[in-house]
């Protein structure tokens, strides 16, 4: 019978890219992780990894290999999940990951909900980016991920994910307090602070401005949403933000009139599939919803 941990180390190997990628990850050596493979190798009877250069990819044996295990990682997970629910205390380790935005303002309201109700449940948090945060679910560094989608973007998820919305949160544009911008033309002298090249917030906000026919001046960029509303107070900048991060920050400015998006962005609450019954799980999404409202 083929090792489960030895499944999981080739398709962590599939998730990373390389051996030297998820040994890192994993905090193993390159030389543990090539030894444990090539004992899956010889238990499979055929070739499951192959040369490229310097480095490795997976054959169209070790492909399907681990289309297979992310079927039995979801049972598992399912299996802990009824076993779990069994107990009539919420108990265990649950790992949190979140974005910026949903951190400042609600994360540390649900952390204490959860310590509150369920003073058995260890809870860990670590705040990541949407993108960075899928691979750690994946990988199964982390429990819960709560992550933003943008208009227009995909809301495919991988099959061994299983997503919930927890709410929308309408995006706004805001433009610098004590610059006269009322035409077309101002907007398109006005500077704008966003998100980093090459983020779905960044395409999604660049798009929005060229289908209301300019092209946005992007002088200043960075992941940190306050600060792009820091940027809109001080005069500095025109920004889109959204309305969790202006109602925490309790700010004087308001929405544009000449660039009313009607956007939304969607907070959905992410889990391994099979996970979402777990009873840690279902308390960590009601304590999100019942701050989200």
């Amino acid at each position: 019978m083929l090792d489960v941990h030895r499944l999981v180390l080739l398709r962590e190997v599939k998730l990373r890219g390389s051996i030297t990628a998820a040994a890192r990850a994993l905090s193993y050596t390159h030389s543990a992780v090539s030894q444990q493979l090539g004992l899956l190798e010889k238990d499979a009877g055929v070739p499951l990894l192959e040369k490229v250069g310097r480095g490795v990819r997976l054959t169209p044996a070790a492909e399907e290999l681990v289309h297979h295990v992310d079927g039995i990682l979801a049972i598992l997970e399912k299996a802990e999940a009824d076993l779990a629910a069994g107990d009539s205390e919420v108990r265990g380790t649950l790992r949190i990951a979140a974005f910026t935005t949903i951190s400042r303002t609600t994360v540390p309201q649900v952390i204490g909900t959860l310590q509150r109700r369920h003073p058995a449940l260890d809870v860990r948090f670590r705040q990541v980016e949407p993108e960075d945060g899928l691979l750690l679910l994946s990988s199964r560094r982390i429990d819960v991920l709560v992550a933003d989608s943008y208009p227009g973007a995909s809301e495919t998820m991988p099959a061994d994910l299983h997503a919930v919305l927890l709410t929308h949160d309408p995006v706004r544009a805001y433009l610098p307090a004590d610059l006269e911008v009322d035409t077309l033309e101002g907007l398109r002298r006005t500077r704008w602070v966003l998100e980093p090249s090459g983020t779905e917030a960044h395409g999604w906000a660049r798009r929005l401005c060229l289908q209301h026919g300019f092209e946005p001046d992007i002088a200043y960029e960075s992941p940190d949403l306050l600060f792009h509303l820091r940027m809109v107070e001080a005069g500095l900048a025109a920004a889109f933000l959204p309305d969790l991060l202006v109602r925490d920050a309790r700010t004087q400015l308001a929405p544009s009139t000449l660039l009313d998006t009607h956007q939304r962005r969607r907070i959905s609450l992410v889990c391994r599939a099979g996970a979402e019954h777990r009873p840690a799980v279902r308390a960590c999404r009601e304590a999100f919803v019942h701050h989200l409202r």
